[in-house]
């Protein structure tokens, strides 16, 4: 084996198609000292045997346009370095066998062109004429992608480790890593082994881990969690039929299947329901092109429909059973990014069977990211740091695993729950909020009431994109908030405590807000990057001279932390994560303070607890603090309480609330009350990539403060004016309902799409928010126009407004 230079820029760990894609796309930007290392041959684990569908449409705009690049790039790379990628546009059909389903896809294909992706709705006769092998019994629609493709796995991820090593790149193969070296939060190096005996060690300035279904295990060698599971992935393929001739990529999610024509013969494929987690305990050492035994008891199901749906497949022979691994993670979204708990390891792994037709894009993000030092563009939904650490645990992963290979083609629809790995976090009101009728959702781990059952309800969700069974619920306990008091468990989000002498100049470096406040004071606020995106979301409450506590959502609090941690730079401060150790009960309303008054002796006046302030009180026989604020827009508390009394004091709150006709309630009505309010939904409405200003948040940024983080392009854009606004969208039509990614149309013409949507009880239509292009234009303008929201291919007229539908004054938080 050839000597390895002891020195590098960056080692990429793995040789897949990711692996390659980075190295690619970081020589593109210049780097010349990037080393790949392979413990066996390039594609031999994962990349090999991949089925090549290569789709453009993803679920969010950022996703979409990655994907477009990798066709794009796919395209290109034969030109440039001489390696066929067998990628060809043949186009795509989705058939649906349910009208949920075609709902899902006509909302998929409104989606798909406020995105600026072709597509075509099709019926029945047009999927026929299109498909002319299928079996259209049952099939109610369809839709069309004419520009999606498919190519060769292997070719492409060799194409892709051509062009690095033309820029320069060194590429080893049969080289794997035994050990990482680390020094704090920094590694420093990496172990290699050859297959010939020999070994070295690299000096580097960062580890990329690309390492597929090893990428679990190449974490904790880093000191980094990478939640993810290998699974067994089926297909078969046919013997060569005559007159085939190229077709599109057929999937039929109904019956779990997709068919891709190749050289003549049929690829059938499976995402069955319940998968098979393959290697929980570790990955045989010498795996390399390896196929694992067959299953065909567990592929029949699918074959039986399969042979009804595609009548030829009955005449064909089948001239390949295959059965190879890839790897899933706990929310069938790949990883990308910074890893949280070290500062030079990156990570690109996990990528759900759609590995090929992310990889272009996804390299081309880490390496711009890499390059950069920040984001190009807004990953949330992939970043790796929205993993918590529970999520590495083995259990958990197989566990999970066996369900979210086949959530791929599962109906996605709005609110649907994981039914695997649950009951991981509880919060104290656990079992308190279940004998009381709560429907569980779940995120990050926590289990959370999300609505709640009455007496005559089987408590457990029943989906649908038209209303669902629990609707009328959530209309009640979203008018107990409004018209009387409801109460609602808010102890997933998380809290982290910052203290130290430095703590006020550091809350001053890293956020927009000023937080040299009175003690008791809460402030909310968000930490920018230097383009003014916004990082986080969060009230800042201080507790102390030397004390805060940051209150951000459950999904962040690891992702805020980090920001925070990475931005600390000299100041002499100790960042805790303090999540568990308090309960939260939210009483909002307009008798939040008639019940509070009932339980404690403290008082809850203006004069004495104004709004955006916190203070110390008396509950029942417990104590506990209470901070006035409301993400629901009416009067009320958060009420803190230490996990040990937490119990006693909502024993105490419910039981005074029965006397007044409080209601308990879940996250959804949380949901519905703050789309009313105009309340910024972080992930959604509000990410890194969308500037404080254009999100109407200037109000919260203080630039009348020192230099902060995001002051400078906070000056900038309110200098040059701003490009877009986030505005409020409500319907006049009462029937249709929103959630996100529906297209907006001003004027008659796509201009953007929901960025959240919910129902608006107390209007009795759905509402939204959404961006819309500004420049040069006055707020009259942009209001004036006429507006449209797309639903699934029907146009809705919407009302739009910079201030809040409801309470625009806000005067119902502080009476």
């Amino acid at each position: 084996m050839p000597d390895l230079p002891s020195t590098a820029r960056v080692v990429i760990i793995g040789g897949g198609v990711i692996g390659c894609s980075v190295a690619y796309h970081l020589t593109q930007l210049g780097w010349t000292d990037v080393i790949l290392l392979e413990r066996k041959q390039l594609t031999s684990g994962t990349t090999w045997h991949a089925a090549g569908l290569i789709a453009q449409l993803r679920a969010t705009a950022n996703m979409t346009k990655l994907a477009k690049y990798s066709q794009e790039l796919y395209g290109n790379l034969e030109d440039e370095t001489g390696v066929a990628t067998g990628f060809k546009r043949v186009g795509s059909i989705t058939a649906a066998l349910t009208d949920e389903r075609l709902e899902e896809l006509h909302r998929q294909a409104a989606m798909a062109r406020a995105f600026g992706v072709a597509v075509e709705e099709i019926s029945p006769s047009e999927v026929k004429a299109k498909y002319e092998h299928l079996n259209i019994d049952g099939v109610t629609g369809g839709v069309y992608l004419p520009l999606d493709g498919q190519g060769d796995p292997a070719n492409i991820a060799l194409a892709l480790a051509k062009g690095a090593r033309q820029r320069g790149a060194r590429i080893q193969e049969r080289a794997a890593v035994t050990g990482i070296t680390r020094a704090g939060r920094r590694v420093t190096g990496v172990d290699w082994l050859g297959e010939d005996g020999t070994s070295g060690h690299i000096t580097c300035d960062a580890v990329v881990n690309c390492a597929g279904m090893w990428g679990h295990q190449v974490g904790r060698m880093a000191g980094v969690n990478v939640p993810l599971q290998a699974c067994e992935h089926f297909y078969i393929v046919s013997e060569p039929i005559a007159g085939l001739t190229p077709m599109p990529v057929l999937r039929v999610p109904d019956e779990c299947a997709y068919y891709k024509e190749d050289a003549g013969k049929i690829m059938l494929g499976a995402f069955e329901p319940v998968s098979k987690p393959w290697a929980v305990n570790g990955i045989p050492a010498d795996f390399e092109f390896d196929q694992l035994p067959e299953d065909f008891d567990h592929f029949e199901p699918i074959l039986e429909a399969a042979v009804n749906r595609m009548p030829m497949l009955a005449e064909a022979g089948i001239h390949t059973f295959f059965n190879g691994p890839e790897s899933f993670t706990p929310d069938d979204a790949y990883h990308l990014g910074l890893a949280p708990e070290m500062d030079n390891v990156w990570v690109a792994a996990g990528f759900n069977s759609i590995g090929i037709q992310s990889a272009g894009g996804a390299g081309m993000a880490l390496a711009q990211w890499m390059d950069a030092g920040q984001k190009p563009f807004d990953l949330g939904d992939v970043d790796i740091a929205r993993m918590q650490p529970f999520q590495g645990n083995k259990t958990y992963l197989a566990a999970r695993a066996s369900e979210t290979l086949g959530l791929l083609y599962a109906d996605h629809f709005p609110y649907r729950q994981k039914a695997t790995a649950r009951g991981i976090r509880r919060t104290p009101f656990h079992h308190h909020l279940l004998e009381q009728g709560a429907v569980m959702g779940e995120l990050a781990g926590w289990e959370r009431a999300n609505w709640f059952a009455n007496a005559r309800q089987v408590p457990e969700y029943s989906y649908s994109w038209k209303r669902q069974t629990f609707f009328e619920n959530i209309a009640v306990e979203h008018r107990a908030v409004r018209e009387n008091v409801g109460i609602y468990d808010m102890s997933s989000f998380g809290k982290i405590r910052v203290e130290g002498p430095d703590a006020c100049a550091f809350l001053n470096h890293i956020g927009g807000g000023q937080y040299d406040v009175p003690v008791g004071r809460i402030v909310y606020t968000q930490f920018l990057n230097p383009r003014g995106g916004i990082e986080a979301d969060v009230t800042v409450t201080r507790l102390s001279e030397t004390a805060y506590l940051v209150v951000t959502p459950a999904a962040t609090r690891l992702a805020d932390q980090t920001w925070m941690m990475r931005n600390r730079g000299d100041h002499n401060v100790v960042l805790t994560d303090v999540t568990a150790s308090e309960a939260v009960l939210a009483v909002m309303g307009p008798n939040a303070r008639t019940l509070l008054q009932m339980v404690s002796p403290a008082d809850f006046s203006n004069e004495a607890n104004p709004f955006g302030t916190a203070q110390e009180i008396e509950i029942g026989m417990a104590l506990a603090r209470v901070h006035r604020v409301t993400y629901v827009g009416e009067l009320g508390w958060e009420v803190y309480i230490s996990a040990d009394m937490a119990g006693h004091v909502f024993e105490v709150l419910h039981a005074a609330g029965q006397q007044i006709g409080a209601k308990l309630c879940g996250m959804h009505m949380m949901d519905t009350c703050r789309i009313e309010k105009g309340f910024r939904h972080f992930g959604h409405d509000i990410t890194a990539e969308d500037h404080v200003l254009e999100a109407g948040l200037g109000f919260a940024v203080k630039l009348d403060k020192p230099a902060f983080i995001g002051r400078d392009a906070v000056l900038r854009r309110k200098e040059n004016g701003l490009e877009r606004r986030l505005v409020q969208f409500r319907l006049t039509d009462p029937e249709p309902l929103l959630y996100h990614n529906e297209p907006v149309l001003r004027d008659g013409k796509i201009v953007g799409h929901l960025s959240s949507g919910a129902y608006g009880h107390h209007f009795g239509v759905a509402m939204g928010m959404g961006y819309v292009p500004c420049a040069g234009q006055s707020v009259a303008e942009v209001l004036g126009s006429s507006y449209e929201v797309d639903v699934a291919g029907r146009r809705y007229a919407a009302e739009v407004s910079l201030k809040p539908f409801y309470d625009p004054t806000g005067a119902r938080t502080k009476v």
